[in-house]
C-alpha cells in the first residue's frame, strides 16, 4: 500500500511518499480530519504557519493517540519571515502550537514574501536569514529535515551556495496540466526529494472529460489517476482533503498507469482557472 511506502531523505530520514494536505481546512475542524486520517492509516500531515491551523493539527495528533515517532509532520515557515531571529521565534512558536517536542520536516513557504510573489527582488538575502534559523534548529534537534517550497533553481542554488546542510526537500505545485520537469529534474539531481501540492489542480481536474475518460479504463476516479501521475513521476503528493471518504480514496492508488498514458498526461494543456484558488499567486492570481 501507498500508505506504506516511504522515500529516504539526502540526510537517511524517511518521509512517507503520500501525505495529507491541510491547506484552507479551520483550525476548529482540522483535528478531526487529521485524526480521521491517522485512523486510514495516513502518518505524513502537511500544515503551515500560514494556514492557521497548527494547533489543531496538534489536536488532533494527541487525540488519535498515535505514538509521536510514528508520524511525518510538516509545517512551512511564513513566507514574509526573511529575517534569522524572527525566523527562529517563528520555528519555536510552531513546536509550541502543534505541542511537539520536535518536527519532522520544515519548509520556508516561499522565497517571495506573498504579496510580492514573482516580482524582480528574489529575497536572496532573506532566505539565507532564514534557512539559518533552520540550519540551527535542525543542528538542535527541533527539526528533522529542512527544505524549501516555492522555490525555484536559482533560489535554492543561493542557499547551497550560502554552505551548512543543503535543503531535503522542494515542496512545488505539480499535476496534470502544470509539472515543473526542469525543476525537478534540477531538485533530484541535487538529491533533493519534490513534493506536490494540489496534485489535483484544487479540484479542478475532475472537470476534465478527457481524464475521466482515461481514468475510467483504470477503473478509478479522476483524483486517484492525478495522484498517481505524481507518485510515477518519482513526486510525493500531498492532496489535501477534510473528508474521510476522499482520504480513503486518495490512499487507493495501487495500480500502475501505462508508459503511452503517462506522456498522453505529461502533454495535457495548462489550466487557465483554478476556481476559488485563482487569486493565490502560485495558481496565477495577485493577493490583493
Amino acid at each position: 500500500m501507498i500508505l506504506d511506502e516511504t522515500l529516504t531523505l539526502s540526510n537517511g530520514v524517511a518521509m512517507p511518499k503520500l501525505g495529507l494536505g491541510t491547506w484552507m481546512i479551520p483550525n476548529d475542524t482540522v483535528g478531526a480530519a487529521v485524526v480521521d486520517a491517522i485512523e486510514l492509516g495516513y502518518r505524513h500531515i502537511d500544515t503551515a504557519q500560514a494556514y492557521g491551523n497548527e494547533q489543531g493539527v496538534g489536536a488532533g495528533i494527541q487525540q488519535s493517540g498515535i505514538d509521536r515517532d510514528a508520524l511525518f509532520v510538516t509545517t512551512k515557515l511564513a513566507a514574509e519571515l526573511k529575517d534569522e531571529a524572527a525566523a527562529a521565534a517563528a520555528i519555536d512558536g510552531s513546536l509550541a502550537a502543534l505541542g511537539l517536542d520536535h518536527i519532522d520536516l520544515m519548509l520556508i513557504h516561499s522565497p517571495w514574501p506573498w504579496r510580492q510573489y514573482g516580482e524582480d527582488d528574489r529575497h536572496f538575502a532573506g532566505n539565507r536569514a532564514a534557512w539559518r534559523a533552520l540550519q540551527a534548529a535542525l543542528a538542535a534537534g527541533k527539526l528533522r529535515a529542512i527544505g524549501v517550497s516555492n522555490f525555484h533553481a536559482v533560489d535554492i542554488q543561493k542557499l547551497v551556495d550560502a554552505g551548512g546542510p543543503a535543503p531535503m526537500v522542494n515542496q512545488v505545485l505539480a499535476h496534470i496540466g502544470a509539472v515543473p520537469t526542469a525543476l525537478i529534474a534540477d531538485c533530484h539531481a541535487r538529491g533533493m526529494a519534490v513534493q506536490a501540492y494540489s496534485p489535483i489542480a484544487h479540484g479542478m481536474l475532475l472537470q476534465d472529460p478527457t481524464l475521466g475518460e482515461m481514468a475510467a479504463r483504470y477503473g478509478v476516479s479522476i483524483a486517484q489517476l492525478s495522484i498517481r501521475f505524481d507518485l510515477q513521476l518519482g513526486l510525493a503528493p500531498v492532496p489535501k482533503t477534510a473528508r474521510r471518504a476522499h482520504m480513503a480514496a486518495n490512499a487507493a492508488v495501487d495500480f500502475e498507469i501505462s508508459a503511452a498514458d503517462m506522456e498522453t498526461l505529461s502533454a495535457m494543456p495548462p489550466l487557465e482557472n483554478y476556481g476559488e484558488a485563482s487569486m493565490m499567486p502560485v495558481f496565477g492570481g495577485k493577493l490583493p
